[in-house]
């Protein structure tokens, strides 16, 4: 069963989501709270598997709510789902240690596996948000500074795939390794970037430089330095 906590400042909309997740057979709502104060001290006590957590609340707002959760209560994964698509709030949200971000008009489906891709340990973005990323990082590239530093060569591979969306079955399938190597990898990879997850690992991987943008939309992401597919793992 997935515990979940849900924090938004309006009633309505806070009893409409924790009614959808309720309904589902594996999920349960073990609290609710109307400002980002309430949702760190209900998360202490509840310790949730998964908060939902808006952005815009008074006192302490979600940003903020979601460091401090994180920080905290490392076991809960936290998914902003907000009316705002602000790349500031993405970028906030994302570097605060969430695992996932949803805009409010996602359909109720969404959500609903946003919150299992997460309890899974894994991350969701809203892909129009995604977009929005990758087009960020095309109008203003960072120069390349041409290493990964604490990476290894095969760990470089891996990282510029999961930056390019694909998943752990698919990375295998391009570098010829595992599934279960790749997992391994990324594990490796989030440790020595000092990051939560793969989301933010992307987010580093163009930051630093190392997968760029594609010029023009439907465009796969470049990676720089193209490196043989079948070096030993």
């Amino acid at each position: 069963m997935i515990t979940i906590l849900v924090a938004d400042d309006q009633a309505v909309v806070r009893a409409g989501i924790a009614a959808v997740l309720d309904a589902e057979r594996d999920m349960t709502v073990v609290g609710q709270a109307a400002d980002g104060q309430a949702a760190v001290e209900l998360t202490l006590q509840s310790r949730p598997d998964v908060v939902l957590m808006d952005v815009r609340m008074p006192g302490l707002d979600g940003l903020r709510a979601t460091a401090r959760i994180t920080a905290e209560v490392p076991g809960t994964r936290v998914v902003v789902l907000t009316t705002f698509g602000l790349d500031d709030y993405v970028f906030g949200a994302l570097r605060a240690g969430a695992a996932g971000f949803l805009l409010k008009d996602a359909e109720p489906e969404r959500v609903i596996d946003a919150v299992r891709v997460v309890a899974a340990g894994d991350a969701m973005l809203d892909p129009g948000i995604t977009r929005r990323l990758i087009d960020r990082f095309a109008q203003e590239p960072p120069p390349y500074n041409g290493s990964t530093g604490v990476l290894t060569p095969r760990e470089t591979e891996v990282l510029k795939q999961v930056a390019t969306g694909l998943s752990n079955a698919e990375i295998g399938a391009v570098l010829g390794i595992s599934p279960a190597t790749v997992k391994d990898h990324i594990a490796v990879i989030l440790g020595k970037l000092g990051v939560r997850n793969r989301l933010q690992a992307t987010i580093a991987a163009y930051e630093t430089g190392l997968v760029r943008p594609a010029a023009r939309r439907g465009e796969q992401p470049i990676l720089t330095e193209e490196e043989p597919a079948s070096s030993p793992s």
